[in-house]
């Protein structure tokens, strides 16, 4: 569709980063927060593991895109993969027991009436249960082709946040040192 005026848009980072590659979501999300300056009609949430609490930020937003860690794609660990919040329902990670999967969440807010448009972008994960904080290889390697596919999907809505150097040039040098490393 057309870009919207002033369209409020919510980036919503989901994930626990006590558990490796859960932690995807919260991580782009800080990666953003750090690496650009954004427009006023964004906002950037960590909601990490938050459930029912995230429902008020629904009724602040028209647009909102998730970036979350999925699992059971088919895909090779760190694939990129852009899907409809019906789709997350089916290849979401629960994060732990007590939580909410975000479909459950979006229906919730489907009933206050607050439906923001939604779309998602998930990581196939490669380690689901080592305890410990840090992405695997794969899924590290994944966070570029996420953040320019949040990126990309914000261009068509007519939002492109300003780049700060310093941060992209660290993350770059990051990136050549890691995939230097041989895999023992």
């Amino acid at each position: 569709g057309e870009p919207v005026a002033d369209e409020r848009i919510l980036i919503l980072g989901l994930g626990n980063p006590l558990v490796q590659d859960e932690g995807i979501g919260v991580r782009i999300a800080e990666e953003l927060l750090t690496r650009y300056d954004w427009p006023a009609n964004v906002e950037i949430v960590d909601a990490g593991t938050m459930g029912m609490s995230i429902l008020p930020l629904f009724s602040r937003c028209d647009f909102m895109l998730v970036v979350d860690a999925i699992d059971g794609t088919g895909h090779a660990p760190g694939t990129v993969v852009g899907i409809s919040p019906d789709d997350l329902a089916q290849s979401q990670v629960m994060h732990s027991l007590h939580d909410l999967k975000f479909a459950d969440v979006l229906q919730v807010a489907m009933l206050a009436g607050h439906t923001p448009q939604a779309w998602v972008i998930g990581v196939q994960i490669e380690d689901m249960t080592t305890v410990g904080i840090g992405l695997t290889e794969p899924v590290e390697a994944a966070i570029p082709a996420a953040i320019d596919a949040v990126l990309e999907e914000l261009s068509r809505r007519g939002v492109a946040p300003t780049g700060r150097d310093e941060a992209s040039g660290a993350a770059s040098v990051l990136t050549n040192v890691r995939s230097g490393q041989e895999s023992a």
